[in-house]
């Protein structure tokens, strides 16, 4: 007859658990956020016939 073991984490554990897993995902948004911001003023950089050309407009670069 198999027995299940009674294991508990450390005491803290879990807590400290969603504190790192709020910084990683603070982190990702941050990241997420730059890329966009950087994406964005590249694309404000372009002609109109350039946007024309990838099939974006200047309404479309906000939605980025």
């Amino acid at each position: 007859m198999a027995t299940t073991a009674n294991i508990h984490a450390p005491l803290g554990a879990v807590a400290v658990l969603r504190i790192v897993d709020t910084v990683l995902n603070a982190k990702a948004a941050f990241a997420e956020a730059r890329e966009a911001r950087i994406t964005r003023r590249a694309l404000y950089r372009l002609s109109d016939v350039q946007l024309a050309d990838i099939g974006l407009t200047r309404e479309d670069i906000s939605k980025i």
